[in-house]
């Protein structure tokens, strides 16, 4: 049953605030609709429109009528171009369909005026629309003044980022999407350019803002800017002039808002959010707002419902949407960083840079292309890029997956018992090429829980041995390594289950950190380390160091990171000394290069060293991704092997960003910056995302924690969902009959031949 919602008001007359007003007129013809448009009705900016297949869908189901105008105008072609330094790179089986802006715009207009909606332009929305209409839509935009009128309800986060762009067109239709580099004495410049009419096509210009500065745009007419754009991308435009429409250089800016509506308010499109143009989601997105919310206001029985049935539904979808545009975004921001890539890795890594477009989905688009780009990087025939070897110091990988360290808290007295066996063992029987311990304690005061394990004694170190015999033995040819660390400030609390951060009910040892900044209000103040202290805590380091050499580990890990001891030096957040270890980066880095200096003093020279850091503290003030750079190439000088990347944990007010793969950013800037080795950590959780990772140059290593909680042989299934048997992976002779799919119930009844009409 339709909601009787009589009188709709639609501040805006783009794409999304026409096409929610020609579906709620539709729905309910008995409706007054009317949209407020302050621009002519040919007035539009920016050239064309892209849409996916899933979104004409949606628009064909809804409204068929305006699915065949726009079916007719549809610009169709499959192939996504990529030229750098002079080479092209084509990469097939994509899909685009595009149509002219100003099409689409005339196509919806003669919707709604067939319908009967009221289009008002070249006139404002008059104010209290909310007290005259049952319902008001705000598709007015970026600049929605109707967000910011509200924006105590709406709390909307608008974050600049740092390229310039700008809209235009060139007269003629590309033969593909095309992304063209040029390198120029003022920086990198981009072209995006596709097709949206048998005629034309649209051309986007990106730079970051000093290259933009550097180049002088700043102070030139926009006549003369577009003049120089042609220039610069002559070859491309094949010597032909590029044309504006009111075009002028702007910076992007991500819209969020906590809340999409307020009364009888409700914000759809780029008022509510936007994603960067490199995906080409905007008008998409807009689209599919409308969808949903004239869906919701059928489905509900109240408006209150309806509009929160539709933020319910959109908010999910929308911030996945922004993850990937944020990820392309930052990918073309960062841009200078992967030119001196090899040409076709530089193209897979532009292809997959939104992490949506992925390697086996790119494989299933266009083999060949696949398959030359891991043939340049290495891969033996019918090999996926997870399964190539590396090498650090004397140690070979036979793969590029790591068993993440991940912490148990089920040791007695810091030593691991049958628990850690069987753990440790059954990860390392199930084919990664590295398996970390979880973070094992330099000292008792060193501790996170009393269920941490340690290896300052003996007997530990005697566990421990038992546990890389068993490795070494039964599973030949997997490494495994030990993470030394020391829980500073956050020691001294329950084991996780119990209540994760918080204090023991009794039995609480004294913690220790570089400033006495307790973790929260209920952990214990620490005690600021004197010099004494800190030499003691250094021996310490490198007397574990010595037992996990005797005990058989192949690599030994330093760990900084998550708010423990070594982390909280690196962090002004944690560290607010005004000695030579407190102040600067550099002489925040002083204890952690002297404790790592030590312990490769003592770890054999032919075993690789790592370094765990975190390489954002996600709160304001706190370490940011130029410091991490900053930090992996303090570690790299002094001798480490490769940083293991991770984020956050330093400090409990952190804001993390959470999302697929949302920490390898930070692994890939330092991989390019450093030319150190990276591990990237972070919610990768299938093998397509270690592949596209492997293969994109972003890391060499991907360290895997949970995925190997919920199966301990992650790595050998993904060897049998990928019809790999090679090198790269070894089935233990006991488990090789398991090497195959276990058969499933039947899936191949016959289908229907015949449909009768009745």
């Amino acid at each position: 049953m339709t909601l009787s919602v009589p009188r709709i008001a639609i501040i805006g007359g783009g794409p999304g605030g026409l096409y929610a007003a020609a579906l709620l007129k539709r729905l309910d013809p008995g409706r007054e609709v009317t949209v407020w448009e302050r621009n002519a009705p040919d007035d539009t900016f920016g050239f064309g429109v892209v849409l996916s297949d899933e979104t004409l869908g949606g628009i064909e189901h809804a409204d068929p009528v305006v699915y065949e105008a726009m079916q007719s105008d549809f610009v169709r072609w499959d192939d996504i171009d990529i030229v750098h330094r002079g080479v092209r790179h084509t990469s097939g089986g994509h899909g685009f369909a595009a149509l002219g802006r100003r099409r689409l715009l005339e196509i919806l207009h003669d919707r709604c005026r067939a319908l009967g909606v009221d289009l008002r332009f070249r006139t404002v929305a008059p104010a209290g629309l909310e007290e005259t209409h049952d319902l008001v839509i705000a598709a007015d935009g970026v600049n929605s003044t109707t967000r910011e009128r509200h924006s105590h309800v709406f709390r909307p986060y608008v974050t600049p980022h740092h390229c310039r762009y700008i809209w235009l067109a060139a007269d003629f239709p590309f033969d593909a999407f095309r992304f063209e580099i040029a390198e120029t004495e003022h920086g990198v410049m981009q072209l995006h350019g596709y097709p949206y009419s048998p005629g034309a096509s649209t051309v986007i210009i990106e730079m970051r803002e000093e290259v933009w500065g550097a180049a002088g745009f700043y102070e030139v007419t926009p006549q003369e800017s577009t003049e120089s754009c042609a220039k610069i991308f002559a070859e491309a435009l094949r010597g032909r002039p590029l044309r504006s429409n009111n075009s002028t250089w702007t910076t992007f800016r991500t819209v969020v808002n906590d809340h999409w509506s307020h009364g009888n308010t409700v914000l759809l499109g780029d008022a509510a959010h936007t994603a960067h143009f490199s995906i080409g989601s905007g008008t998409k997105l807009a689209v599919e707002d409308a969808l949903a919310l004239a869906a919701s206001l059928e489905e509900q029985p109240s408006l209150e419902g309806a509009l929160a049935a539709y933020e319910a539904e959109r908010k999910p979808v929308v911030a996945s949407t922004q993850r990937a545009a944020r990820a392309s975004l930052e990918w073309f921001e960062n841009l200078g960083l992967y030119l001196d890539q090899p040409p076709r890795q530089f193209a897979f890594n532009l292809l997959t840079r939104s992490r949506r477009v992925t390697h086996d989905n790119l494989r299933l688009r266009d083999a060949r292309f696949t398959g030359a780009v891991e043939s340049d990087f290495g891969c033996a025939p019918g090999t996926p890029p997870m399964f190539t070897p590396f090498r650090l110091r004397a140690l070979t990988l036979r793969n590029r997956v790591v068993v993440s360290p991940m912490d148990m808290y089920s040791a007695t007295d810091g030593i691991p018992g049958d628990f850690h066996l069987v753990h440790l063992g059954a990860r390392a029987l199930g084919g990664a090429g590295l398996v970390m311990t979880e973070m094992v304690c330099v000292s008792p005061e060193g501790r996170i829980t009393p269920g941490c394990t340690g290896l300052y004694n003996g007997r530990q170190a005697a566990a421990w041995k038992r546990i890389t015999d068993f490795v070494h033995a039964q599973s030949p040819g997997t490494a495994i390594g030990v993470q030394l660390g020391h829980s500073g400030r956050k020691g001294s609390t329950r084991l996780m289950w119990e209540g994760i951060d918080e204090p023991l009910p009794d039995g609480n040892w004294p913690v220790v950190a570089p400033s006495p900044i307790p973790y929260k209000p209920s952990n214990q103040t620490p005690r600021e380390l004197g010099r004494a202290q800190l030499t003691d805590i250094r021996e310490q380091f490198t007397a574990a160091a010595w037992r996990a050499a005797r005990a058989g580990f192949d690599l030994l890990e330093l760990h900084c990171a998550h708010g423990y001891l070594l982390s909280g030096f690196l962090s002004p957040l944690t560290n607010r000394r005004t000695d030579a270890y407190g102040g600067s980066l550099a002489k925040r880095l002083r204890f952690p290069l002297e404790v790592f200096d030590a312990v490769r003093g003592v770890w054999p020279q032919e075993r690789p060293m790592t370094v765990r850091i975190s390489a954002t503290d996600w709160a304001e003030g706190g370490n940011t991704a130029e410091d991490a750079v900053e930090i992996a190439r303090a570690f790299a000088a002094h001798g480490a092997d490769a940083i293991d990347v991770s984020t956050g944990q330093v400090v409990a007010e952190e804001h993390p960003e959470y999302g697929r793969s949302y920490q390898t950013p930070y692994a890939d800037r330092i991989r390019h910056e450093t030319g150190v080795p990276v591990i990237a950590v972070g919610a990768i959780s299938s093998w397509d995302d270690v592949n596209s990772l492997i293969l994109a140059g972003r890391t060499d290593l991907c360290a895997l924690a949970r995925p190997h909680l919920y199966d301990p042989h992650w790595t050998l299934h993904a060897a049998a969902e990928q019809g790999y048997d090679g090198p790269g992976v070894v089935w233990p002779d006991p488990y090789r009959a398991g090497s195959r799919r276990p058969q499933t119930g039947r899936t191949d009844a016959p289908k229907p031949r015949l449909t009768l009409g009745t």
